[in-house]
């Protein structure tokens, strides 16, 4: 969920005109997770359409969904912080509740989930209590893990608890996501500057770990996810999302961003079970859920600094000159510079007011 701070930023963010961004939405820089920021929403890439609305009206703040792995066109689902009971809700493809498991335990702020096999190979739901609305007030943040159920029936479960701390003090999170290829669990912050942290390789229930950064991240990240094989993995905005390819580990290339349909508060993400396309959530009642096509780039895994050496001959040959491109690109750094100064300017005095 937002704090009152980071909404006000946004919507700054949001209502300030746009400066022209020295990259396109299409080509975040450098590393694997220097995302780019969205000043808004947008109809979304070419095919997306609404897959399903919850039906539920107890899903009134839906902020993480995952396939199952045991039952075909099922999803699961979850309430973030507020008063709401521990509840985790399998969904259809209509968006009608089958079942209700309740974990026997005090919920925080639960931000994210994950579905994914366990050591044992038996799938398992992973619910993210990672969420802190008071950026990075909780000594340390808790991931629950129980089995998935066989029959889709409502039951009361007893979860593992693991609990995480980052090396690098507290902070608020919206994303988690597991790799299926090692089962090994990363964190997204949502900040300004937010960071990809990694869990160690193995959890132990009850037992205490840390969260190493490994990488930055794109800034207010609200939802992260693999795809089926690991060789992708996604990471949302309130805005927009970017994909990465992990072939190789985590934290890969960035292939590409590109803005999400338009939603009152972009909350999830996840890819569907074949990874040809993403699933994007939102909060609300009878809030929708998107389903957002891949493009064959994403698939094939053409990294954004491959893209760019096979357009720069075309560049050379259209005349363009080292020179004209720096005078060119000076404009849109100083009026980003100057929007940048006037939202840091009206984020401290909405702070020394508040």
């Amino acid at each position: 969920m937002r704090t009152p701070l980071v909404l006000a930023a946004a919507v700054l963010c949001a209502a300030l005109p746009a400066a022209p961004a020295a990259a396109s939405p299409e080509e975040p820089s450098g590393s694997a997770t220097d995302g780019v920021d969205y000043p808004r929403g947008d109809e979304g890439p070419e095919g997306s359409e609404v897959a399903f609305e919850f039906q539920d009206p107890r899903i009134s703040e839906s902020s993480g969904i995952a396939p199952s792995l045991r039952h075909e066109g099922v999803w699961w689902t979850h309430n973030d912080s507020g008063d709401h009971p521990s509840e985790v809700y399998a969904v259809d493809g209509e968006g009608r509740t089958l079942a209700t498991v309740t974990l026997g335990l005090e919920r925080r702020d639960w931000e994210a989930v994950s579905v994914t096999e366990g050591p044992d190979g038996t799938p398992s739901v992973l619910v993210g209590d990672v969420g802190d609305n008071f950026g990075g007030g909780w000594p340390n943040v808790r991931v629950y893990r129980f089995d998935e159920p066989e029959a889709l029936t409502d039951a009361l479960v007893e979860p593992e608890v693991f609990t995480l701390t980052y090396e690098d003090g507290g902070r608020d999170a919206e994303s988690m996501m597991v790799d299926p290829r090692d089962g090994r669990l990363y964190v997204v912050s949502k900040e300004f500057s937010g960071g990809l942290y990694a869990a160690p390789e193995t959890l132990e229930p009850g037992g205490e770990h840390v969260l190493e950064r490994i990488d930055s991240a794109p800034l207010f990240a609200t939802d992260a996810a693999f795809g089926p094989d690991g060789t992708r993995y996604a990471i949302r905005t309130y805005w927009g999302a970017t994909v990465y390819d992990s072939t190789e580990g985590v934290p890969g290339s960035a292939l590409g961003s590109f803005d999400l349909p338009e939603s009152d508060q972009g909350e999830s993400i996840a890819f569907t079970p074949d990874g040809t396309a993403l699933m994007a959530g939102t909060e609300g009642l009878n809030a929708s859920v998107w389903r957002i096509p891949l493009e064959e780039r994403y698939l094939a895994g053409e990294t954004v600094e491959e893209a760019a050496e096979e357009e720069s001959p075309a560049e050379e040959e259209g005349g363009g000159t080292a020179g004209s491109e720096a005078g060119s690109a000076l404009p849109f750094i100083v009026g980003g510079a100057a929007v940048a100064a006037l939202v840091i300017t009206c984020i401290v005095l909405l702070a020394r007011r508040g």
